[in-house]
């Protein structure tokens, strides 16, 4: 009966997340996101048992189904939102927690080759833009927005937006205490600003100020003296 429980809450997740979801039936038979979760639910069931290879069988033919890859130790919460999902993974030590949204091309990945926790943890309502790379044993905050095609690579605080490679925190509203709301791949509506382009900006503005002062010390560029000046030039004496 949980199962079931489960699978009706990733129905009406998906329904509110995606305007393009008509239908209860639609969601169930022509979502890859959907059968992805599907398929990890029985292959982490089987891997839970000691059922090894089965489970990764299983993930095996949900990734030739779907195009996501899910390992079957990977642990994954409730509620979670795979959106388009091809090309994503989500690696063996991975954690994703409740109400996460993730989108295609996403990599949840590890950096080590050692037997440890080496892949990310996902904090609860995190929303990953499509082609982001999170990598290594990093812990992603409740609500934080990691932008399309962003490579993280240390632990991001909650509630916070990361764009860039790598990725940098941007000056935007707290999301910690805000209501659960949905921010489609990860960026939030109006200027979102570029920190490295803030950067450049204002080195070219302390450029331009030392200039305006070496121009007021050194005073005013002094005439050419043409040749035809010179009284010597031209006497015949």
């Amino acid at each position: 009966m949980a199962v079931f429980t489960r699978i009706g809450e990733d129905i009406r997740n998906i329904m509110e997340k995606d305007p393009a979801a008509r239908s209860r039936a639609e969601v169930i038979f022509c979502y890859p996101g959907f059968h992805a979760l599907l398929f990890h639910c029985a292959a982490r069931a089987a891997w839970d048992a000691g059922l090894k290879f089965p489970g990764r069988l299983i993930s095996h033919l949900g990734r030739l189904l779907t195009g996501i890859e899910i390992h079957p130790a990977a642990k994954i919460g409730r509620r979670v939102f795979i959106d388009h999902g091809m090309g994503l993974v989500i690696g063996e030590t991975a954690e994703v927690g409740d109400d996460v949204t993730l989108y295609h091309g996403v990599t949840l990945g590890g950096v080590s080759l050692k037997q440890e926790k080496r892949h990310p943890t996902i904090g609860d309502g995190v929303v990953i833009g499509a082609g982001a790379q999170i990598l290594g044993p990093v812990t992603v905050g409740e609500k934080a927005l990691i932008g399309a095609n962003a490579v993280v690579l240390s632990d991001v605080p909650a509630g916070v937006t990361m764009v860039g490679i790598p990725a940098r925190q941007v000056i935007a509203r707290d999301r910690t205490g805000a209501p659960d709301e949905f921010v489609a791949y990860g960026i939030p509506a109006g200027d979102l600003p570029d920190p490295v382009a803030k950067v450049l900006d204002g080195m070219m503005r302390e450029i331009q100020a030392l200039r305006s002062r070496v121009d007021a010390l050194s005073g005013p560029a002094p005439e050419n003296t043409s040749a035809t000046d010179d009284p010597t030039i031209g006497d015949s004496r």
